[in-house]
This record gives structure tokens, sequence and C-alpha cells, in this order.
């Protein structure tokens, strides 16, 4: 019996003995800031996974947040590099905002006005150089989905924490709970790029302005051994000191070079990256910083080596739903903004499966409005499906004066001012008005209250003037002078409308309404002494139909567009001339494709015809020139001057290769073909048949902030003439 009592002590204290000598250390990894330098994390992470090392806590600052974050929400280091490898460098910095998520009001907000600047109490402000991030935070708002349900970081796939600095107090404020997507944008916020994100009462910017490398917030949780991984410049050279991001880099580092002499001692392996050269925002060199990293890490493989298990790499993957069961939907309280405004934006409604995109376009569509100074979204989960719970802070500008300037062949040169105001008579609603001053004087005035889903109301009000000769088929009815085959016309078209509209199939806006229109042509170039020869009003109704997916509207390399109409006159003014109402339909369609790198395929077909008994002639089609904004039926037609063909009835194509031989420089090559004339479609050998006209152009165009600068040189095959036009400016 004794011996049986000493062989079972002496196990049981061998055991515990084993136990003790072979406690596995809590190893922790530390990465610090450094913007697109953060990238080469992702190489030393691949060198751990390799080795097997299950981490137990990260700790990260700025891009190292970001970084830190995924991978502690259970990403692998080749899905990280994947994940970075796609995207879209100019997006991250810019806070893009698709030009599809925008609806045709703010599409034209966007396309001529060349400056914005807020306008408050008689004083004018700046614009703001700051991006909300919200590309950022879609992005890893979608990527962290797996998660989105967790507000205690101890609780994620690998225990996480990330630093910000409280932009009031200057204090270091550690994020450990919450929205993990918010907490990883806070912490990068970097000033003059990101705008502060505000949570729990606290106004938060990038966290590398206090503590760019937090070693100490991992041993403080108990953390044996730390692997660092540090991206952080020294201080720059005099040369090397350009723009304002590096400036502010050089007076964040003169305090964390000296602390980080003490914050090296506490890393057991410290690893720094040959980064030297790159800055905070070379995100185009991701591939190189990648390897940089890998490759630093490889040098220290035998210190690494003895917390991995080389039988064990990290190969899991994470697979991303690509579609979430929307069960309801919350937003905080508005002042300005109904529900319906912001359920229409979103484009999808409660008890609705949504994919990961359409949420984006969603969030993205809120964005465009420009209403919303800061954007930010959670998730709760709900027994089948979740809670989309939006936080919206509504914009405290809401009155802007914008400006453009613009020049073209028929409506010269114009310098446009812009008064914008929001909010004028009732929630939801944008009031606008547009002078053009130069050589035709010109205005545009819009009034829109938007209900999003359910029917919104407009007011329009246009008047548009210009100068030109016009041949003897558009004016048919008037008596030239002996010696004239063109008159010199006076163009003025004063419009009104009123009109409904609504979304339909989430992506067509429809809607229909009346207008009302003055209309007067005169010309000294008349045999009679009248030199009045239109002066009537015109009362119409209107229905329409239209989609614009084009990513720019000028030189596009992907989208289509759809537009379509259909009017009626019911009334004029001119009793003498036996007016009987008539109608007029058209429809236009086109597409951008790219064909192979910096080269895209553009096609475009359109075509109108009127019926009824009798119809009038200058609401025909009438085409020529190039480089205008369109006004009536008269549309652009290249090898022909403005305003040189016409019919009641016309059919034309259009095909494009424009290739951007660097950065915003297009070369493009242009045909177009068309059939025009009277009651072309009464039998189909008037529209079918070979063009009777066509033309070519060749041109140069380059993306300003004014808009396009083009110069286009055209001619046509059937009267040998050549054109050049040139044109500056977004077109208005």
């Amino acid at each position: 019996m004794k011996k049986i009592f000493l062989f079972v002590s002496l196990l049981f204290l061998t055991q515990i003995s084993l136990g003790q000598e072979n406690p596995r250390p809590k190893v922790g990894l530390v990465l610090s800031g450094g913007g697109a330098k953060g990238l080469a994390h992702i190489g030393v992470l691949k060198v751990i996974d390799s080795l097997g090392i299950k981490i137990d806590y990260i700790a990260g600052t700025s891009m190292g947040a970001v970084v830190g974050g995924l991978y502690a929400s259970g990403y692998n280091a080749e899905q990280l590099d994947s994940i970075f490898s796609r995207i879209d460098v100019d997006a991250l910095l810019q806070d893009y905002t698709p030009r599809e998520s925008k609806s045709f009001y703010e599409k034209r907000n966007d396309e001529i006005y060349a400056l914005t600047l807020p306008f408050n109490k008689f004083k004018l402000g700046l614009p703001s150089g700051l991006s909300k991030g919200l590309y950022n935070f879609n992005l890893i708002s979608s990527l962290t989905q797996q998660v989105s349900h967790i507000r205690d970081f101890d609780e994620l796939p690998i225990p996480f924490l990330c630093i910000a600095t409280d932009a009031e107090t200057g204090e270091k404020v550690v994020l450990d709970s919450g929205i993990l997507a918010q907490n990883m944008i806070a912490s990068g916020a970097l000033p003059t790029l990101y705008s502060p994100v505000e949570m729990n009462g606290r106004l938060l910017i990038d966290g590398g302005v206090v503590d760019n490398y937090p070693v100490e917030e991992l041993k403080a949780r108990g953390i044996d051994i730390i692997i660092g991984v540090d991206v952080q410049d020294g201080l720059k050279t005099r040369e090397e000191l350009k723009g304002v991001t590096s400036v502010l880099a050089q007076i964040n580092n003169f305090s964390m070079i000296e602390k980080m002499e003490g914050k090296q001692k506490i890393t057991n392996i410290y690893i720094k990256p040959d980064i030297k050269g790159y800055t905070v925002i070379a995100f185009d060199k991701g591939k190189e910083i990648i390897e940089k990293g890998k490759d630093k890490a490889l040098e220290f493989v035998s210190e690494l080596a003895l917390y991995g298990n080389s039988k064990q790499s990290n190969n899991t993957k994470i697979l991303i739903k690509d579609s979430i069961f929307i069960k309801d939907i919350s937003f905080n309280k508005l002042e300005n903004y109904t529900r319906a405004y912001i359920i229409g934006k979103l484009k999808f409604k409660k008890n609705t499966k949504v994919s990961q995109i359409q949420l984006q376009k969603g969030i993205l569509n809120l964005n465009a409005t420009q209403n919303f100074s800061a954007i930010s979204y959670s998730f709760e989960k709900m027994q089948d499906g979740k809670k989309l719970i939006l936080q919206l802070k509504e914009n405290e500008n809401n009155t802007f004066l914008k400006f453009g300037l613009h020049y073209d062949d028929l409506f010269k040169s114009g310098i446009l001012l812009n008064y914008t105001k929001k909010r004028l008579l009732a929630k939801n609603d944008v009031a606008s008005l547009d002078l053009v001053l130069g050589d035709n004087i010109r205005y545009n005035f819009d009034y829109y209250i938007d209900n999003g889903f359910y029917w919104s109301f407009g007011f329009n009000s246009k008047l548009t003037t210009f100068n030109r000769n016009i041949t003897n088929n558009i004016a048919e009815d008037v008596v030239f002078i002996a010696t004239a085959n063109a008159i010199n016309v006076d163009f003025f078209d004063f419009s009104n409308q009123a009109y409904l509209q609504t979304i339909f199939a989430q992506k067509f806006s429809i809607g229909g309404g009346l207008e009302f229109k003055i209309l007067k042509l005169e010309s000294e170039t008349l045999e009679n002494t009248d030199n009045v020869f239109e002066n009537n009003n015109y009362l119409s109704g209107f229905g329409f139909m239209k989609y614009d997916s084009y990513n720019k509207k000028y030189f596009p390399d992907n989208g289509w567009n759809f537009n379509s109409e259909i009017r009626y006159y019911a009334y004029s003014s001119n009793s003498e001339s036996n007016f009987e109402p008539f109608s007029i339909a058209k429809a236009d369609f086109g597409f951008a494709q790219p064909l192979f790198k910096n080269m895209t395929f553009k096609f475009q077909t359109e075509g109108g015809f009127a019926f009824g008994e009798r119809s009038v002639s200058y609401f025909d089609f009438i085409l020529g020139g190039y480089g205008f904004q369109q006004i009536n039926n008269i549309k652009p037609f290249f090898g022909y001057d403005f305003l040189s063909l016409a019919g009641n009835s016309y059919v034309k194509f259009l095909l494009t290769a424009d290739y951007e031989i660097f950065k915003k420089h297009h070369l493009n090559f242009s045909g177009n073909f068309s059939n025009i004339g009277n009651n072309i479609f009464e039998n189909t050998s008037g529209w079918l048949s070979k063009p009777s006209y066509t033309g070519y152009s060749f041109g140069y165009g380059m993306e300003t902030i004014i808009g396009p600068v083009e110069i286009k040189h055209s001619w046509s095959p059937e009267t040998k003439d050549h054109h050049t036009w040139f044109s500056v400016g977004f077109w208005f």
C-alpha cells in the first residue's frame, strides 16, 4: 500500500513540475502608424503566419490599427495582401463618391461648378480640405462584417486595441470596445487628410499624435513576449520636407523619436523594415512595401521561431457574406430630413436582403447629397436578420456660393455665378439660381423637394439666349433677302417647368410635368420690315424616364445611360398660323467600355420624331457643332457647323475611341452618322438606308478643376468642309 501511495504522489508531482517548466508565453504584436508604409506590417505577418505563431493580443495605431484590426478579426496575411492590392488609391485618399451614387440634380451640381464656397451670415467660408473617410469606413465595415456584432474587443478572434487622440484635449484615448470599423477609422484620422471622428462625446484624430507605438498597453495587459513592427520615419532633411503631410509627420516625430528608445527596450523582437523613401500616401507602391516588411521579418526567423509551431501555419480564411438581411433601419433624430428622404437615398427598405455593394452604394448616396458632415453605421443582431443603425450628423452649412466659367463657339464666353440654399421652404428641399454673364445672358433657377421613393416635386425656370447664323432649311417659312442663303438670328427661349418624379426599379428616374415656354427669334436679314419671325407662347405636357451610370460625364470609361421623353404641345399663342396640337418623342442610349489599358470605346445612338397634324419647325431636331449645353432639340454633330441640319425626325449614331495618353490627358477619334429630315420614319428606306450625313473628328481633351479643355477638328466627306472647335470648362 505504501508503494502505491509513493508512486501516485511521484506521478502527481511530476505533472505539476512539467506544467511549471514549460508554460506557453503570451505573445503580443504592436504595429506602429505610418500611412502607406504600414503595409509593411502585412509582409511581417506573412512570416508570422508561416511560422505558426499564435498572437494573443494586438495593439496598433493609425495604419497599424487598420492592419491589426483586420488581422484580429480573423484574416490571415495572404488575405490582407489580396485586399490591399485591390484598393482604389485615389478613392482611398479623396473619399471618392461614385458618380452613380448621385441623383441627376447632384450630378449636374458637381459637373458645372469649378469652385464651391459655404456662405453664412454674409460671410464667405473656405472649402473643406478634409475627407469624411467614408470610402475607408465602407471598406473596413464590409471587411469586418463577420464581427460587426462584437462590442468588446477582447472577444474578437484575437483581442485588440488601438490608439486615438482627443483633438480638444490632446489626451491619449485607448479604444478597446465599440464598433470595430469606427474605432479603426478614428485611430487613422490623419489631420489635413481626414475629418475628426466623433465618438462617445469626444472628437478623435490620428493616434500617432500621442502614441504611435503603443507597446506599453500590451505590457499592462500581461503580455510576456512582444513582437513590434515600427514603420515610422526618422527626422527628414529640408529637401525631404515636401507637402503638408510630411511637415506634420516631422512635427509628430520630434516627440516620438525621444520615446522610441524606451519603447524599443521593452520590445522583445523589434522589426523595423527598410522603407526609407516611401511616403505616407504611397499606396500605389503597396506591393513593394509589403515585400520590404517580409524581407526584414525573415532576418528574425530564428528569434520568431521560438514562439511558433512549424507544423501549424495560419491558413484560416474569412469568407465575407455577400448579402445581409436588413430586418430594420434606424437613425438618430434629424431636424431637417425625413425618414422617407433617408430611405429613398439608401434605395432599400427594411425586411430586405441587400448585397454588400448595395449597402455601400446606399451609404454613398447619402454622402453624395452633401447634407451630412459625418456618416457612420453599425449593425445589431436580431432574431432573423440585422438592424442597420445609422448615425448622421447634419451639415451646418446650408447656403453656398458657386462659380464656373465656360467658352464654346455657340454661346461664346460665360462666367457662372450660383447661389444655392438648402432647406429654404421645407425639409429635403434645395433652391439654386445660376446667372451666366458674358456674350449671352442666361439664367437657370431650380427648386426641388426630394422625397426619395415617394413622389418628389420640382420647379425650373430657364432663360437661354444666343446669336447664330441658321440655314433656310431651319427657318423654312421665312423669306430671306435675295443674296443670303442663311440668316443671323437672335435666339430667345424662356421656359418654366413644374414636374413630379420618383425612383423606378431602384435605378430609373421617371416623372412628368407641364412647361410654359416663350420662344422668340428675330433677325435683321429678312426682306420684310418686321424682323421678328417667331414670338409665341407654348404650353406642353411631358413625361420622361432616365438613367445614368457613367463614372464620369466627360471622358467616361465605363457605365451606360438612357434618356427618353415624350412631349405634347397643346397650345400656342399664334392664332394666325392655324396651330394644331402635336407631339415629339425622343430617346438616346449609350455605353462606355474599356477595351484595354487606357483605351475606351464609347457608343451612342439616339433618335426622335414628331407626330400629329402639324409640327412647329422651331422645335425640330437641329444638328451641328460641338462643346455646348443642349437646349430643346439642338444637338451636336461632327462635320457640320452649328445649326446646320434640321428635320422633324432623325436617327444618329456616334462611335468614339478615347485613349488616355497620360493621366487626365486624352486623344480621341469619333465618327457620327445620321439620317435627318421630315417624316423619315414613314418608310424604312428613310432611316435604315445608308446615312445621308456623316462626320468625323479628331481631338485632344484635358480634365482640369474648371472642367474639360478640348479642341476638336472635324470634317464631313459630303461637304468637304472642315471645322475646328474649342471649348473650356464645364458645360452650362
